[in-house]
């Protein structure tokens, strides 16, 4: 997977404030692989995507490739990737090489990734301890111990192998979990290009078309404008099948009268967008259809005021919850007060998910929704995260409506979600994937 080229003095900073954290553990050695390539059936393999923690420290896009730490007196930054091959390069396609990498990449070293057997002993020994992902690949788990093992074996010459282990993947997840400028520039630019995609598939919406059609415009705006994959399996969902929250674009027919469920962004440069809107398939919403809609809009709305620093995490889930449910009472889906229907949570039964998630590398991306550390006390949970600047996460209510004797026949496999990619801001949260519209009467003109 070619990445295109790109300043890549934040990947030199992020493995500098890597080593500080480790030094405060008392120093040792990081040791990460990327991602293996991936057999999809006889002689053909699954695009590759490389790890996102290794990339997110790296920019290195290539398989066979492991990145090597050392933080101590002096930090040494060292990557082991697969070596120049002529013949495999006509087969498989460039290959940077050890001495380029090195160079571009800003490593002190870089070995080919043959040598691994033979260097990483010699790099663990006498370190105080070991940097890693914790029990989260059998192979990897197999190397580290042949490699331990060596060093053990030279313990008459001296030699010590590390005393104790860090889970490398907790740290890295909570550094990815507040974005740098550069990340949310790119992340930005994804979410500009899957609003443009969205704009087109509204477009292309009509009567007799199938999902499959209208995925195929997502996809072709998405690689036409740069995007090097998609972010997730594109959600293209009509009818009642709005109501499958992970629903596939599959060969259904959109009707006259049906809503038309989107759920679908780009990944760019290793960034995830992550967008849902959902229309008319004829370019009007009908009555009941409008009024959910609405209701929907209207939570997330209030979700987005209660995301800005300083607020917790669940507050803007909450906020939309209470929006939700009162819109639910008022069209006739649930009976009851409000509070009577929060605390029952009679409200799952049309809105079963959270209203968010964190958004990065992956689309559903790394880092805890509570505040780390031990909670207050035995008889406590940990508080919600505390939002800061530069989090950036979905805002996603939704209602799902399948039929029932109990629920008015009008709003019968009725199924809508609004999903949009907000970055934390020192004042509050800036939605970056607006590029499409999302009130009814905007989304009407469009398709008009």
């Amino acid at each position: 997977m070619s990445i295109p080229a790109q300043d890549l003095s934040p990947f030199a900073a992020r493995r500098k404030r890597l080593m500080d954290i480790m030094r405060t553990r008392g120093g040792g050695i990081a040791i990460l692989p990327t991602a293996r390539e991936a057999v999809r059936n006889r002689d053909a393999e699954f695009p590759y995507r490389f790890d996102s923690d290794f990339f997110y420290l790296t920019g290195f896009p290539e398989p066979e490739a492991w990145v090597v730490l050392v933080a101590g007196r002096e930090d040494r930054s060292i990557l082991f990737c697969r070596g120049k091959n002529l013949e495999r390069e006509i087969w498989d396609g460039y290959r940077i090489g050890p001495e380029a990498a090195a160079d571009q990449f800003g490593f002190d070293q870089a070995f080919p990734v043959e040598s691994l057997a033979d260097e990483l002993p010699k790099l663990i020994a006498d370190q105080p301890a070991l940097f890693v992902p914790l029990a989260g690949d059998r192979l990897f788990d197999l190397s580290l111990r042949t490699w331990l093992d060596k060093v053990r074996a030279m313990g008459r010459s001296g030699a010590t192998a590390p005393g104790c282990a860090h889970d490398l993947r907790a740290i890295l997840a909570e550094m990815r979990l507040v974005k740098d400028a550069s990340e949310i520039d790119t992340m930005r630019r994804a979410g500009a290009i899957s609003a443009g995609a969205h704009v087109r598939a509204m477009r292309a919406t009509r009567p007799g078309l199938r999902e499959y059609e209208i995925e195929a415009e997502l996809l072709h705006e998405f690689r036409r404008h740069g995007s090097q994959s998609v972010a997730y399996n594109s959600i293209v969902a009509t009818g009642h099948n709005a109501c499958v929250l992970h629903y596939r674009a599959g060969d259904a027919e959109l009707k006259d009268g049906d809503l038309l469920l989107i759920d679908a962004g780009c990944e760019l440069d290793g960034y995830a967008s992550d967008i849902t809107r959902t229309f008319p398939v004829n370019g009007r919403f009908s009555g009941p259809q409008r009024a959910l809609y609405d209701i929907v809009l209207e939570a997330q709305k209030a979700a987005t005021a209660h995301t800005r620093p300083g607020a917790r995490w669940n507050d803007g889930h909450e906020a939309a919850v209470r929006v939700l449910a009162q819109g639910m009472i008022d069209e006739g889906l649930l009976s009851g007060t409000l509070d009577g229907v929060l605390e029952s949570q009679h409200y799952t039964r049309f809105y079963m998910h959270r209203t968010g998630h964190w958004l990065g590398m992956d689309v559903h991306d790394v880092g805890d929704y509570r505040e780390p550390g031990a909670p207050p006390s035995a008889d406590e949970t940990r508080p919600w995260r505390m939002l800061r600047p530069g989090m950036v996460l979905t805002i996603e209510p939704g209602i799902y409506v399948r039929p029932a004797a109990d629920v008015p026949e009008r709003f019968w496999d009725i199924g809508i979600r609004i999903e949009d990619d907000a970055v934390v801001t020192e004042t509050g949260c800036e939605l970056i994937t607006r590029g499409v519209p999302v009130a009814a009467d905007e989304i009407e003109a469009l398709m008009s």
